[in-house]
């Protein structure tokens, strides 16, 4: 079983840091990728970043620059350090794990709340 946790998450002040954690509490899988993804008030759920097997890094524009993904694939775990934040960063993150074979993002945190606010 894939038992996703987050923590790191709470209030921050604009141009303050944060940094989220995940770790898989069940069973270590083999992913396909890890990520981080966001779901604002009133917004879609967005992928924020994401790390794969391999390496390869990908961030999502409104991100680059601020936001630095890492991470142990092999060990389940991904980060996601913030730094800069601005108001429009408020939002649920969720982590989320790629399955190797589906290559669908299939398994989810239940989300930690970051609210960027004076």
């Amino acid at each position: 079983q894939v038992q996703l946790v987050e923590s790191g998450g709470g209030l921050v002040q604009p141009g303050g840091s944060l940094r989220l954690s995940c770790v898989n509490s069940g069973s270590i899988f083999r992913f396909n990728a890890m990520g981080w993804y966001r779901q604002g008030p009133g917004k879609e759920r967005e992928l924020v970043a994401s790390i794969s097997r391999a390496g390869n890094i990908n961030y999502a524009d409104s991100v680059k620059g601020r936001f630095t993904i890492s991470g142990d694939n092999a060990k389940n775990t991904v980060f996601l350090q913030m730094n800069s934040m601005k108001s429009e960063d408020t939002a649920v993150y969720y982590c989320s794990a790629m399955n190797v074979f589906s290559l669908r993002w299939a398994y989810w945190g239940q989300g930690t709340q970051v609210t960027v606010s004076s």
